[in-house]
């Protein structure tokens, strides 16, 4: 958070300092630049003023016009919660604000990641949205590869998160996948190549024409498509299409908040002998417990010891 007393997020009581301000959601995340939506739906290209956070997708904030279709953002307005991520410089960076859903993207090829698939949903649960898990290209999976990802995908289904199998080729699955968008706002998270372009051209028939539109107004030629960008859906929810990874870093999170992250833990915390009980081989601890008589997942506990011992390696 900005610690600039003039520059910073406020309370949602408070009044614009100044009556020209308007309210604006952020569309496109282009770093310096960003692309505002207003009210009645015209998009406006602005900068931020000195001294604010960064700015992501889902952000509402108050700025002020500073000629046609331009402006200067002076307030981020509170968000209700942010997904974030670490970067390349090993530093937290918010992903999206004021989300409801994280989409976590799945297919056979590239070969299917469970472990980054784990960090999502742990960063998912940390942000207190919830997780939905797509396995798409569904068309290319033979009977043994989809019966291998049923069963894999149990354990997710086991602790209340939902799992789907689409087809942006063949077009199936995408009414149910539509159904979980509707009225809400999600960010489509995955790595590269697992088919996010064709599953939203299915979601958003017009996209190229959304896109050119966005294009216009940033000023900056082409939309790129490493630029974060939020869709409005036919179905009447809102899509933040996020550049594909190779992989997903969780920022430094404590033992306790790992454990949070972890949803089927839930029924165990606060039952270890001690109270600060990393779960691991301390005697008396409530999680060990339940992963020896198979009411938490062996493979998801692995997934715990390794994201613990990757944020250890961080002090």
């Amino acid at each position: 958070m900005s610690t600039d007393p003039d520059h910073s997020t406020r309370k949602d009581t408070d009044k614009p300092t100044n009556p020209d301000q308007r309210t604006g959601l952020v569309v496109v995340n282009y770093g310096k630049q960003q692309l505002l939506e207003d009210p009645a739906g015209d998009l406006h290209r602005c900068v931020a003023r000195r001294g604010l956070e960064q700015m992501v997708c889902g952000d509402r904030v108050e700025w002020l016009p500073t000629g046609r279709g331009e402006g200067v953002i002076e307030v981020i307005l509170p968000r209700h919660n942010v997904l974030q991520r670490l970067d390349g410089n090993s530093k937290q960076r918010p992903l999206a604000a004021n989300i409801d859903q994280v989409i976590i993207e799945a297919a056979a090829e590239p070969a299917l990641d469970t472990f980054l698939i784990d960090k999502y949903t742990v960063a998912a649960e940390l942000a207190n949205t919830v997780p939905l898990i797509v396995t798409n290209k569904s068309d290319l999976l033979s009977t043994e590869q989809r019966s291998r990802i049923e069963s894999l995908f149990s354990e997710y289904r086991d602790i209340g998160y939902t799992t789907l199998f689409t087809s942006a080729l063949e077009n199936t699955g995408i009414r149910e996948f539509e159904e979980q968008l509707s009225n809400k706002t999600s960010i489509l998270v995955g790595q590269s190549g697992v088919g996010k372009s064709s599953l939203i051209k299915r979601l958003l028939p017009e996209i190229d024409i959304e896109t050119g539109k966005l294009s216009a107004a940033s000023g900056l030629g082409k939309h790129t498509t490493t630029a974060t960008t939020l869709y409005h859906l036919p179905c009447g929810g809102k899509l933040i299409d996020s550049p594909g990874v190779r992989d997903f870093k969780l920022g430094k999170t404590s033992p306790v908040d790992l454990g949070n992250g972890f949803r089927e833990f839930h029924d165990y915390l606060g039952r270890c002998k001690f109270n600060n009980c990393r779960h691991l081989s301390e005697p008396g601890c409530a999680i060990t417990a339940a992963v020896e008589s198979g009411e938490i997942s062996t493979r998801r506990y692995g997934s715990y010891r390794q994201l613990l011992a990757i944020m250890s390696s961080m002090d």
